[in-house]
């Protein structure tokens, strides 16, 4: 009978590590205080839907786009800006628009595969910024909920429609300035970091 309290205990204090390890990371991961939250909402991108659809409004957008994406049922993402700032952020800006003649839409795989992300419904979650120099693979940043740090609830596009989207990611160092954008089922294009 020792020895099965003895196992049983071991499997106690094992549970207990592996509970304040998650614990540590999560915390390590997710911010603290007031102070965190407020460098939050000072470094996170701005809502989409609080601001206008005009590009030409957006802060640190060109009239060019950086690079235009091909995805499937004539979807187009026209990507316009890629800014890095203080908080160790990239902020990805851009267009999904649907150039085809009919409504589509917005597949969920753009969302990825990750439960979390799934589970905040249609987003952009499955995009990568890849530092092919660094051999780094950079993943949309997420909440300490789980929610990912880009447009979410995207629906269907009426044909010629656009939504302007938003994603958030780590910054490669700074003296990495080109990656290649990637979103599932898109063609992959290089962009330009300013910042």
């Amino acid at each position: 009978m020792s020895m099965r309290f003895t196992t049983m205990a071991l499997r106690g204090m094992a549970a207990m590590t592996v509970a304040a390890t998650l614990a540590l990371g999560v915390a390590g991961c997710g911010g603290g205080g007031d102070d965190d939250k407020q460098a939050e909402r000072s470094t996170s991108a701005p809502n989409p839907r609080d601001r206008q659809s005009d590009p030409s409004t957006q802060e640190g957008q060109s009239e060019e786009p950086l690079a235009e994406l091909k995805g499937p049922n004539g979807l187009l993402l026209q990507i316009t800006s890629a800014m890095r700032d203080a908080g160790g952020f990239v902020t990805v800006n851009g267009n999904l628009k649907n150039d085809g003649g009919e409504t589509v839409m917005v597949p969920g795989v753009l969302r990825g595969d990750e439960t979390e992300i799934i589970r905040h419904g249609r987003s952009l979650g499955g995009a990568t910024l890849v530092d092919s120099r660094g051999k780094k693979r950079y993943y949309v940043l997420r909440d300490t909920d789980g929610r990912p740090l880009t447009t979410t609830d995207l629906g269907t596009l009426k044909s010629g429609e656009s939504v302007p989207v938003f994603m958030q990611f780590p910054a490669p160092p700074t003296n990495t300035t080109e990656v290649t954008f990637q979103l599932p089922t898109f063609a992959s294009a290089p962009i330009q970091i300013a910042g």
